[in-house]
Formats: structure tokens, sequence, C-alpha cells
């Protein structure tokens, strides 16, 4: 597969934050106004500019998306699909779709983390599903499970199908995916995005060669996670 020309990689803001980013700000200038003109002492106005101003630039950090293309040949490669560390590597029964043992890699992204999420591999997106559920901490097993969730299941140009599992955290509330039913889909393409701590899970063939180990961490669409047969 020709793939896209490399470009210099940047940083920009992801654009599920530019509202609340914009918002927050103006919110905090307002309140700093104020609080400069109600007071004698500048103290309120310096501790809450410290405070909030810690916070907003931790919300900047959190939105950061970097534009990323992958280095090298895409056949037969899974690149992580979001920044983090793998806290999953095992054969498990997946009954949901496949019916059958896959293998199972699984990445933890803390708040600190880029929480935009790539298509781990080339190919064409059957469908997409998305489940309302509960908020338990991400890395724990039953997360995959009950948590809000949205399954993203491609198949590649080689007939091998892939499920790629977004799951909300205890901390994250919404779950946004770009990917679109039937649509073709490409590594270096954002599948989505999940605000605050979350994790995402990549179901393969039982006979896919994994390529990181347990507590590595992970960069989302350049760290090569898995090798297809």
């Amino acid at each position: 597969m020709v793939h896209k020309i490399k470009k210099l990689k940047k940083i920009r803001i992801h654009r599920e934050g530019t509202n609340e980013l914009l918002y927050s700000l103006i919110a905090i200038v307002a309140v700093g106004m104020a609080l400069w003109r109600w007071f004698d002492t500048p103290i309120p106005f310096v501790l809450f500019a410290i405070v909030f101003g810690a916070a907003w630039l931790l919300m900047l950090n959190f939105y950061r998306c970097p534009i990323r293309y992958f280095n090298g040949d895409t056949e037969k490669i899974v690149v992580a699909p979001a920044d983090g560390k793998i806290v999953v590597i095992e054969e498990t029964e997946e009954d949901d779709y496949f019916h059958d043992r896959r293998l199972l890699i699984s990445i933890f992204m803390s708040p600190l983390n880029v929480h935009a999420n790539w298509f781990p591999v080339d190919g064409r997106v059957k469908f997409v599903k998305h489940f309302d559920g509960n908020y338990h901490k991400a890395w724990l097993p039953k997360a995959s499970e009950e948590n809000e969730r949205a399954d993203i299941m491609i198949e590649t140009p080689g007939g091998q199908e892939v499920l790629v599992r977004q799951i909300a955290g205890a901390m994250a509330r919404r779950i946004v995916t770009y990917a679109k039913d039937q649509e073709e889909c490409f590594i270096d393409e954002h599948l989505g995005f999940i605000k605050l701590g979350s994790r995402v899970d990549v179901y393969l063939p039982l006979d896919t060669e994994p390529a990181v180990r347990m507590g590595q961490p992970t960069t989302g669409d350049q760290t090569v996670i898995a090798r297809l047969k």
C-alpha cells in the first residue's frame, strides 16, 4: 500500500477542547478582574490566578493533539491507537462478536496523556457501536465490559478482523468516535477522542505476534504493538 507523504510533526489543540478552553479562559479572566477590583489586597487575585491558571494549563496539556505520521510500511502492522502504557497482553475469550479466543492488548491513558485515538490498522470499518455504562477505574478488568464504551470493528486488506474498543474511565464522561460504518480507514487518521483517564483495547487474531511488553509506554500512531500473520 502506498503511504502518505510524511510531514513535520506539529502540536495543535484538539477540536474537542476548543470551546472548553475558550469559555474557561474567559471565565477565569472575568473572575480574576472582579477579584482585582473588589479587594484592596492582591492576595485573593494572586491565589485565584495561581490555582485556576494551573488548572487551565493542565486542561491545555490534556487537549494537545500532535500531528503524527507513521514512518514505515503499514502492511500487517498494528500501531498503538493511543498514548499511555500497556496494561494487558493476554489471550481472552471474546463473546460479543468473535465467539472465540483473541489476543487482547490494552493501553491505559492517564489524564496527562494525549487523549486522541488513532486507527491501529489500515482497512475498512465494518461497524461502530456505542454502549452506555458505568465508570469503573479504566485499568480494572471489568471496565472493558461494564463501562461506557465504543466498539469499532475493522477489516484489514488481508481479510483479518480487528476490534478496537474505546473505554471510559472513572473520570471520563464522554467518548467521541469519528469512525463511520463502511468507510475506509488508515493508520495516521484519528479514530476518536476520550476525555480524561481512559483505556483502549485492541482484539487481534490469536496468531498475531505481540511487539510490546507489559508496562511499556506507547505513543499513539508511532509504537508498533503487534504484527499480523
